[in-house]
């Protein structure tokens, strides 16, 4: 017990540690005001669509890595880099790229759990996960893929709770890499149509322009219709 309180310090000093360090160096370059402004998007975004047609390979791979330090050992979740992949990337290959980056993000969030936090898991949500036991043990993949596809854990806690069942990696990354397709893409989308409304407009457009931009309210429509359908379908799968 009392090494677990200690690897539970460890953990959340250097996690804190890393993203303090993290946000005094971007913030030492740009302050609230200016990430959040309409001129800051409009003047980095020809800057990035810039540096992405010099070199989309590199751009596309440094990307990757970034998501892959996101997640792991960020912890952070995927909508924000979905939105910024779409930004930079455009709906097809921000998917390809975001995908595979929060795919092998979470596969090492996984292994670390594996390794040093199964314990804590088990104990904290063995009991109210135990009906998925027997669904991953009849058919490991496919109910990996339909976790992944359902969604309604926090993604960080998604990527752990696996651990329970004792996963191959192997499955664990293919599962996560089909099954975050659909919700990534939308998210991606959505991104990408941002990227366009600041391409056709020197100033802030008007909340309706961006509403009811066919770039927008398609994906957000698309997205909200995916969300019904993952809550539908989680009564079935985390039901007993």
């Amino acid at each position: 017990m009392e090494k677990t309180k200690k690897l539970k310090l460890f953990i959340g000093l250097s996690y804190l540690l890393i993203v303090g360090l993290f946000l005094y160096f971007f913030f030492s370059k740009f302050n609230i005001s200016e990430v959040t402004s309409y001129d800051f998007l409009r003047d980095n975004r020809f800057y990035f669509i810039e540096l992405k047609n010099s070199n989309i390979f590199l751009i596309s791979i440094i990307f990757l890595v970034l998501t892959i330090l996101w997640v792991f050992p960020f912890l952070g979740f995927g909508s924000p880099v979905a939105l910024i992949g779409g930004f930079i990337f455009g709906k097809w290959i921000g998917t390809l790229v975001v995908v595979l980056g929060l795919s092998i993000g979470a596969t090492f969030v996984y292994i670390f759990g594996n390794y040093f936090l199964k314990e804590i898991i088990r104990e904290k949500f063995l009991n109210k996960f135990q009906n998925l036991e027997k669904k991953f043990k009849q058919s490991e993949f496919i109910y990996l893929l339909i976790y992944r596809f359902v969604g309604g854990i926090p993604w960080q806690l998604s990527c752990l709770l696996p651990t329970l069942f004792n996963v191959k990696v192997i499955n664990f990354f293919f599962a996560t890499l089909i099954g975050i397709i659909p919700q990534i893409f939308l998210a991606v989308s959505i991104g990408s149509g941002f990227e366009k409304i600041i391409e056709q407009n020197s100033k802030v457009p008007e909340i309706t322009d961006i509403i009811f931009s066919p770039d927008i309210y398609i994906p957000i429509t698309a997205f909200f219709i995916f969300i019904l359908i993952t809550i539908f379908l989680r009564k079935f799968f985390y039901s007993k």
